[in-house]
């Protein structure tokens, strides 16, 4: 997998759009998913968008690629720009509505984390949370 990633960043330079949930339980842990193709292991749910894909129908879509499992859309969060690449990203709020997570090729774990206590991850996503949980505690979103 990584090597798809690899030739997708090297050979497809033009501005790429991603989706990624953040996903909260009754105890206000994040949902992180290990990945099998990250130097960062664990991370937020997301992935690309195809062709004349709508943002909400990938983020749903690979969420059920990834585990097996359906999300529902609450709201959107943001849209954030990535410093180092070209890359955009529309971040949402989801909660998981069906199904039982089952491994795949890209994800072979998820679990919930405590927000104090968030595993080795991409500063950049840890963030994300951060900011999420505040403005969440704030009733903002």
């Amino acid at each position: 997998m990584w090597v798809h990633v690899l030739a997708v960043r090297t050979f497809n330079p033009r501005f790429r759009a991603a989706v990624a949930a953040l996903v909260f339980d009754e105890q206000g842990r994040v949902l992180l998913f290990k990945h099998t193709y990250r130097k960062f292991e664990w991370g937020i749910p997301g992935g690309g968008l195809e062709y004349r894909e709508q943002p909400a129908d990938a983020m749903i879509r690979e969420f059920r690629e990834e585990t097996g499992m359906t999300i529902e859309i609450e709201k959107l969060l943001t849209v954030v720009s990535a410093r180092e690449d070209h890359h955009l990203s529309i971040i949402f709020l989801c909660k998981i509505t069906d199904g039982e997570f089952k491994p795949s090729n890209e994800i072979s774990e998820i679990k919930y984390f405590d927000v104090n206590d968030l595993p080795r991850m991409l500063f950049a996503e840890k963030d994300l949370i951060r900011w999420a949980l505040d403005h969440r505690q704030k009733e903002l979103i």
